[in-house]
């Protein structure tokens, strides 16, 4: 099935024509060479495999699966099934009778992987491999600072876990950390917001059942008795933790996730600019205290319309119909005391570490137009808050609240270039952004997470789901954003189920080739998650 592009499977799934009944009143498409009586004799089967009441294929048990924000507007991403083993081997047996079936299955870990699709398959007829019963932490050493965990565990049970056992580590989490899972924002190679924001740099050690059922461990962890398993990265040989990252080369069912020692001093700040075109200033700035590390955090640089999407609905800003104008965004950010971008970072160590930094840092920063702000000047204000808490590993769900930006429906679809962490880039990515966004009659909802020596351009896609016109145009938006930013070299580092393959068509034919050699050598039925990242 290499070459196989996810237009292709899409077409085969649609010309099989058998199908099954589905919660929104579409009807769910089966995977190629599959028919209705496919997928419920393999159902039954999961269902001896896991229990009855943990395997379900009806329109009813399927709705919490089918849930998505990104835009579909050819109503094809829909699960067939779903089935929720609770150990490692109901998961090898679930993957054997896969391959004995060719019933294709995608696993998720929690599947809230909003604005990305969530829990829905990247191509149709898929049954979802829910993993959020396997979530215990398996071990914590306090002494290394390393955690064990299974992918069902969730960023506020571990956060918990360490709260009720005094452990003095903090984690690292996304946005929406209280639902979402480590290990699943891991593999997607998700970014936080601590010194250990990059989360797949601070992963050591797998657990992954491969597509014909063996369980294999990665690193150290191959070996008994083996007491570095979570302190090691590398073990011998090729380094393959990275493979199981962002495909369908295996299922991963444990981690080892290092954890942050609690610093014994820790200051937030905000730098506010007052004007869009403070982007290459911003960018100038922070770098090079990035990448000496006297700014040890990934830090979020927002522009005030994504800032204000989180609390407020759009027609408080503008009216229904209007564009959203630069001055009355500005009103609206004054109001809230944001600036047009507003940059969040912070310091960590000792008292005297922090005292040391801070003059150099507010130096650089002021020098570049910005006001540096603390709690003490920015007191209750909600925006700081939030980045506060984020910053030292705290919980929250204030973003869920974009949704209600546009409309009614819902939509969001995230869209993320990187490049790198140069000015000049970053003011020719919000041009282009916006002209296309302009284009199709979508706000600029914007930020840049700046890396050490990378920028994520985080550009939020808020449209109205329920209207079909509108969400037509967001997926027409969406496809040309990643076209003619690819063109300029600045691919996504991560994306939506409705898109892989289009991303993947960014990075060369090579690396496409290389990646299905890869699966057609583990997976030669091909029943782990065709079409995750554009490999059928």
């Amino acid at each position: 099935m290499s070459g196989i592009d996810r237009r292709t499977l899409l077409g085969a799934a649609v010309s099989v024509g058998a199908s099954v009944g589905f919660a929104s009143g579409v009807k769910a498409q089966m995977a190629p060479g599959q028919t209705r009586a496919d997928v419920s004799s393999f159902m039954a089967e999961m269902q001896s495999i896991v229990g009855e009441e943990w395997a379900f294929w009806s329109e009813q048990a399927l709705v919490p699966y089918d849930k998505s924000y990104i835009p579909d507007p050819s109503g094809l991403l829909h699960p067939v099934g779903a089935v929720a083993p609770r150990t490692v081997e109901e998961v090898q047996e679930i993957v054997r009778a896969a391959n004995r079936h060719h019933q294709p299955l995608w696993p998720i870990s929690t599947g809230k992987n909003m604005g990305y699709g969530s829990a829905v398959p990247a191509t149709p007829g898929q049954v979802v491999l829910d993993l959020k019963r396997m979530n215990r932490i398996l071990e914590v050493d306090v002494d290394l600072g390393t955690c064990l965990i299974e992918p069902g565990v969730t960023y506020q049970q571990l956060k918990t876990y360490l709260e009720d056992n005094n452990i003095p580590l903090w984690i690292d989490v996304p946005t929406v950390g209280p639902i979402a899972s480590p290990v699943g924002n891991t593999l997607e190679r998700g970014v936080g917001y601590t010194p250990y924001g990059e989360h797949f740099m601070f992963q050591c050690g797998m657990e992954v059942i491969l597509p014909d059922g063996r369980l294999m461990r990665t690193g150290m962890g191959s070996i008994e008795g083996s007491t570095a398993w979570q302190a090691f990265k590398w073990g011998y040989g090729p380094y393959v933790d990275g493979l199981f990252t962002q495909s369908n080369f295996g299922v991963v069912t444990k981690m080892g996730l290092w954890l942050m020692p609690q610093p014994p001093a820790y200051k937030p700040f905000m730098i506010r600019h007052a004007n869009m075109d403070d982007v290459p200033k911003i960018i100038e700035a922070m770098r090079p205290l990035r990448v000496s590390s006297l700014i040890a955090n990934c830090n979020l640089m927002m522009s005030a319309s994504y800032q204000l999407s989180m609390f407020n609905r759009r027609n408080s800003v503008v009216a229904d119909g209007m564009p959203l104008d630069d001055e009355s965004v500005k009103r609206a950010a004054r109001a809230n005391g944001l600036g047009m971008w507003n940059t969040y970072f912070a310091l960590y160590g000792t008292e005297e570490v922090v005292a040391a930094i801070e003059p150099i840092v507010r130096g650089a920063l002021t020098a570049s137009g910005g006001e540096v702000l603390t709690e003490h000047e920015m007191g209750d204000n909600p925006w700081f808050h939030h980045h506060a808490t984020l910053m030292k590993g705290g919980l929250n769900l204030d973003e869920i609240g974009m949704v209600r930006w546009r409309g009614n429906g819902g939509g969001l679809a995230w869209f993320a270039p990187v490049a790198a962490a140069k000015g000049a880039e970053a003011e020719r990515q919000t041009r282009l952004a916006r002209e296309i966004l302009d284009k199709y009659g979508f706000d600029y909802t914007a930020a840049y997470a700046i890396g050490w020596r990378d920028l994520h351009h985080i550009i939020a896609l808020l449209f109205d789901k329920s209207d079909a016109e509108e969400e037509a145009r967001a997926d027409a938006c969406y496809r040309e954003m990643v076209t003619r930013f690819g063109q300029q070299g600045w691919a996504s580092y991560r994306t939506g189920v409705n898109t892989m393959d289009l991303v993947s068509q960014q990075y060369g034919q090579v690396n496409r080739d290389f990646n299905a050699t890869i699966k057609q050598a583990l997976d030669p039925n091909h029943i782990l998650a065709p079409g995750k990242s554009g490999i059928a």
